[in-house]
């Protein structure tokens, strides 16, 4: 048996996998995100070890005769969060999150450091973890001076579970401390930020052994056996080795809280001027691309909310085939922007507002607005050189026949719909503690899913939904000149 963990921002879900990739059950916890300021967003780490123990106790009650086979775990997770702990190992404050912007200007100023980019591969975003530690050296020093480790928040779930401070290739590469072609710290990145190497977790890649699980949790769990603790790796490229998006010319669209465009690459071939993020896959020698935008099926939960409307029926209400653009148009920033626009302070807008609209205008103005802003990722990929011939559509959003048709149509890609099951960062985990436990290459662990179906472009509409694009393109720069 092995245990995929997915540590994602509102809550963990727990797979437990057989060795031929059957799923044997399923559970999850949720945890808060706390907003003590405008643009702040935290996370105690202990609410990840409580839902941990949570999921744990879920999954030995409900499979008493399978679950102390268990040989294996990973743990995939949000990227980017500052989890700080002291010689102690005590976790010093709140874990500063991936959609944190507070340190806007310390990410602008160490993106201009000289070799930055170039060794990173990427533009330093606010939402990357050096500029979280500039901003805290400034902001609240005597917590900065006590800092001797600084973990990931899966890696801190994974040294809950191991006592080992650890990461992996795929998570470090969004911290900006990451020489990413060469898979190892860099001593000129840390130092840029004011960092040491020693405060850093070894690293190893995301299918290696990263630990074993404590003999007291093992006890306490019921396990007699070692259980192997695999590296693990970031939501995204985790989430690609669930669906077997190993290779050059693989890539998914993820329609969920964010949007993402991910192709895998054979090398490393950053573009950082377009903010596409170039970041180390969780398997060795491998790499991905991808375009990021902060809120996709956010944005219909926003709408949801407002118009005290369920977001399922919203989408029903379109139902399952497009027709062409809508009037309205929907800029999808509520949060900012990071491909290609690279924009923690703009915000969204709706455009050419009817007394005539209703709800199902404004949910279509609003799934289109996605798609556009997915549309800008596909470009800045393109714009590096990578080229996807299809994509696998997964996430929240996929369940909508409408979007994944929209989506097809603008990126002018089949979109592979896949079979019932699971094929996300819980199953990609679960591949990844396989491959650690066992010694197994990851391409022969981490095969694509079975395709229910394709959804190809509407070849008839795509004019009229590449003019629409074109003007959702003019009105960012409208849209910033404004006070």
């Amino acid at each position: 048996m092995f245990l995929g963990l997915d540590l994602g921002t509102s809550g963990l879900r727990a797979l437990l996998v057989r060795a031929d990739g059957s799923v044997v059950g399923s559970a999850e916890a949720t945890y808060p995100v706390s907003h003590p300021q405008s643009g702040w967003s935290e996370q105690n780490p202990a609410d990840w070890v409580t839902a941990c123990e949570s999921v744990v106790a879920k999954l030995r009650a409900a499979h008493p005769q399978d679950w102390p086979d268990l040989s294996g775990i990973a743990v995939a997770g949000q990227m980017h969060g500052a989890t700080l702990l002291d010689a102690k190992d005590d976790v010093l404050r709140p874990c500063i999150l991936w959609n944190d912007t507070r340190s806007f200007a310390e990410a602008t100023e160490l993106d201009g450091q000289p070799g930055m980019r170039e060794i990173s591969g990427n533009i330093v975003f606010p939402g990357f973890t050096a500029p979280k530690l500039v901003w805290l050296a400034r902001h609240e020093p005597k917590i900065f001076e006590r800092i001797a480790k600084v973990l990931l928040p899966k890696d801190y779930l994974t040294f809950w579970l191991t006592g080992e401070h650890v990461s992996e290739m795929s998570d470090a590469a969004g911290t900006a401390w990451l020489d990413v072609e060469k898979r190892a710290w860099s001593p000129e990145l840390l130092d840029a930020s004011g960092m040491r190497i020693d405060q850093m977790p070894r690293l190893v890649e995301g299918s290696a052994l990263a630990g074993r699980l404590r003999a007291s949790l093992a006890q306490d769990w019921g396990i007699s056996q070692p259980v192997a603790v695999a590296g693990g790796g970031g939501d995204n490229a985790v989430a690609a080795c669930g669906v077997g998006a190993l290779s050059e010319g693989d890539g998914f669209v993820s329609l969920g809280t964010s949007g993402v465009l991910l192709a895998a690459k054979d090398s490393f071939a950053p573009m950082p001027e377009t903010a596409v993020h170039t970041f180390c896959h969780a398997i060795p020698e491998t790499w991905y691309q991808m375009g990021v935008i902060l809120a996709a099926t956010d944005s219909l939960n926003w709408l949801a909310r407002n118009l005290g409307q369920d977001a399922a029926a919203l989408s029903k209400a379109l139902g399952d085939r497009i027709d062409g653009p809508g009037m309205m148009r929907f800029l999808p920033y509520l949060s900012g922007e990071r491909t290609p626009h690279n924009d923690s302070s703009i915000r969204g807008a709706l455009l050419n507002l009817d007394i005539a609209h209703g709800p199902s205008d404004l949910t279509q103005a609003v799934m289109e607005g996605v798609a556009f802003a997915l549309r800008d990722n596909l470009e800045a990929l393109k714009s590096t050189g990578t080229t996807l011939d299809r994509v696998l559509a997964i996430g929240g959003g996929a369940q909508s026949p409408y979007w994944v048709e929209l989506c097809a149509t603008l990126l002018d890609l089949p979109i592979d719909l896949p079979a019932k099951g699971e094929f996300g960062a819980a199953m990609g985990a679960a591949r990844l503690a396989q491959c650690a436990a066992t010694g197994a290459a990851p391409k022969d662990v981490m095969s694509a899913p079975e395709v229910a179906r394709t959804v190809p472009p509407r070849p008839e509409l795509q004019p009229a939904y590449e003019e629409a694009y074109r003007a959702f393109r003019a009105t960012y720069p409208a849209l910033k000149d404004l006070p």
